[in-house]
Order: C-alpha cells, then sequence, then structure tokens
C-alpha cells in the first residue's frame, strides 16, 4: 500500500532530479509538438513533483490510495493555479492497470514507492507497463548508504550496525520501509523489471546533508556553491553511494 513519498525520499522543486525531469519533459514536446506531456505519478501523495511538473505545463495524473493526500494534492494544485492540469485519482501501484492504461504515460513517476511495496520488481514493472513506448520511468528511493553514515554520525552504531548488515538495508520488522537501496540494487530492479534500459543513475541530497549551516546561511554566492557542488557529486561514482536519495530514469523500449 502507498500513501505518497516516504520522508527520506520528500520531493522539492529543484535539484539534480527536477532538472533531469524538466530535460525528459523537454525531450516529451520534441518529439511529440503540440501535444501535451502526459505524466503518470504512482503515490505522488499531496503533490511535491505533480505540482512543480504542472507548472511546466503538462498534464499530471496523480495515482494514490489516501483521500487526504489526494484533498491536500487538489489544494496544493488550485494554489499554484494548476489544478485544471492535475487529476486526482485514488487507486494503488499493486492495481495500476485498473486506473491508469497501459502505454498511457510519457513520464511515469514512482518516488518513495519501491521502498514500502511489497515486491519492488513487480511495481517497477506495473510502472513500466503504464510508460508509452519510448517513455520513461523515474524512481527515486532512500539510500542504505547514507541511512548508515547518518546513524553511525548521531552515535547509533547499533542501527548502522544493522541497516548495514541487513540485506534489504532494514531495521528490523519495525521498520517503516521495506528496503533501503544503493546505486547497484536499484538498477538491477529496473532491468528485472523487463522492457526497461537505465539511462540516468543518480544522487540526490548526496553532500547536501553534511554542508555546515555556517556554509549554507553565507548568502547567495556560498549557496550557489553548494549548489554546483552537488551537482557535480550527483553523478561521481564514488559519492552516489551516499547520497540520501538514488534517482534512476529507465526508457522502455
Amino acid at each position: 500500500m502507498v500513501n505518497g513519498p516516504t520522508a527520506e525520499v520528500a520531493g522539492v522543486d529543484g535539484g539534480a532530479v527536477h532538472r533531469t525531469l524538466a530535460a525528459e519533459i523537454t525531450s516529451v514536446r520534441d518529439r511529440r509538438p503540440g501535444r501535451t506531456p502526459r505524466v503518470l505519478d504512482v503515490g505522488g501523495g499531496s503533490g511535491a513533483w505533480a505540482v512543480p511538473l504542472a507548472r511546466l505545463g503538462c498534464a499530471v495524473t496523480v495515482v494514490d490510495n489516501s483521500p487526504n493526500a489526494l484533498a491536500a494534492l487538489q489544494r496544493r494544485a488550485r494554489d499554484a493555479g494548476v489544478h485544471e492540469l492535475v487529476t486526482p485519482v485514488q487507486g494503488d501501484v499493486d492495481a495500476l492497470a485498473d486506473v491508469a492504461p497501459a502505454g498511457g504515460a510519457d513520464l511515469v513517476l514512482g518516488h518513495g514507492l519501491l521502498e514500502v511495496v511489497d515486491d519492488a520488481v513487480v511495481a517497477a514493472s506495473a510502472l513500466a507497463t503504464a510508460a508509452a513506448e519510448g517513455g520513461a520511468v523515474s524512481v527515486l528511493v532512500a539510500g542504505r548508504y547514507a541511512a548508515v553514515l547518518a546513524r553511525t554520525l548521531a552515535g547509533k552504531l547499533a542501527e548502522a550496525r544493522a541497516l548495514l548488515l541487513d540485506p534489504d538495508g532494514r531495521l528490523g520488522p519495525g521498520d517503516a520501509l521495506r528496503r533501503r537501496l544503493d546505486a547497484g540494487a536499484l538498477r538491477r530492479i529496473l532491468e528485472s523489471a523487463g522492457a526497461l534500459r537505465v539511462e540516468v543513475l543518480q544522487g540526490d541530497g548526496v553532500l547536501d546533508g553534511w554542508i555546515p549551516g555556517s556554509v549554507r546561511d553565507g548568502g547567495p554566492a556560498a549557496a550557489r556553491e553548494a549548489a554546483e557542488l552537488e551537482q557535480l557529486a550527483a553523478a561521481a561514482p564514488p559519492l552516489l553511494d551516499v547520497a540520501a536519495r538514488m534517482h534512476a530514469l529507465a526508457r522502455r523500449a
């Protein structure tokens, strides 16, 4: 069951993921001029990603099983002036075909989804089925090794050990997440789903969380420098696996 993005993978309007999605929308427009890009956001909750994409001129359908989240989505879309482009649908990834036509979306989002579903490969396959031929699937998941480092620095060594040793990167049966992933595990899930070819694999929040507050408060120049450093780190293989979130964009063949 999916109630929107988890706290560990909350969407934001900006950063490497937003740039990747904006570039994908530009590509859709180039391939199909004169047609509104169609986006399906599965588990999209209150619209952290849907509303920014609607601002880019996309028609966005948000599928979520929480009526409260969908009501918040509608309010958020109205406040942003894009309510006519956003369609809320109550549903679940386990029965996505019941609410979203196969091959109906130019871009399918599953942000904060794969770490909470029972079977990540089955969920990724459902996302792929919903994408049009040549369309893209974007997934954003909680990073395993960032969680290990964060708990180590907080002195929670038992939790860090559990995250490191558990095959799924879980703290135990009471963990709200069913899995935390590294870059290799995310790639394997998407490639196992069939019909998907990974084109982008990058970190989101690679160094951002480690920047001291004194630097963050250093004014616009410091903010720009931090943003440029984060952009460089997002695709750097040695740093990718310590990102707070892993992002992949995969193309449906």
